[in-house]
Formats: structure tokens, C-alpha cells, sequence
């Protein structure tokens, strides 16, 4: 999976995470659009512990495709799914105490 941390200006963390398989793709789907060509996907290939570690200190989650829609179900963290073109999508804001 291709992974991508991004920091906001208040300091809170956002994780994308993408399915190596359709990174650098555009789905639409009516008015969806998921465009995992922009620069907000394009990271770093990531273990599947790499991504579960970062889930721990994340406050935003931006997951697209199969394998990273199921690992953010799996850490407990995704409730809804969408798809866009048959693409799972899901994102996350994560309630931290710090």
C-alpha cells in the first residue's frame, strides 16, 4: 500500500492511504470523484504494521481501495464505506486525548 502523512497547520496528522494497484488512478462515479493521481496519495509503499502503528497517532484517515479500506475495518477505525467505480473508499477522523 502507498501511504502519505500530511500535517495541518493546528498540528494534527492526516494519513492517505491507497491500494498500490490503483494508485496514480482517477475514478468517477456521478458527482464522486476519486483522484489518487494527486499529490495528497502520493507516497511511500507502507507494510500493513506501518499503517496499523500510524493509526495509533492519526486524527484523519483518507483510505482508498480494497486491502486499505479492510486494514482501517480491521484497526476499528472505519464505519462507512463508499465506492466510487466499485473502488471502497472510506475517512475517519480519530478522537485522540492529547
Amino acid at each position: 500500500m502507498i501511504g502519505r502523512i500530511h500535517k495541518t497547520h493546528e498540528g494534527r496528522v492526516v494519513l492517505a492511504v491507497c491500494d498500490s494497484d490503483i494508485a496514480g488512478k482517477c475514478f468517477e462515479e456521478g458527482d464522486l470523484q476519486l483522484d489518487l493521481n494527486s499529490n495528497f496519495y502520493k507516497g511511500e509503499e507502507m507494510s500493513e504494521e506501518r499503517i496499523l502503528e500510524l493509526f495509533k497517532v492519526v486524527h484523519i484517515v483518507n483510505l482508498a481501495g480494497k486491502k486499505a479500506v479492510e486494514l482501517g475495518k480491521k484497526a476499528g477505525i472505519v464505519e462507512k464505506v463508499i465506492e466510487i467505480e466499485g473502488v471502497p473508499h472510506a475517512q475517519a477522523v480519530v478522537v485522540r486525548e492529547d
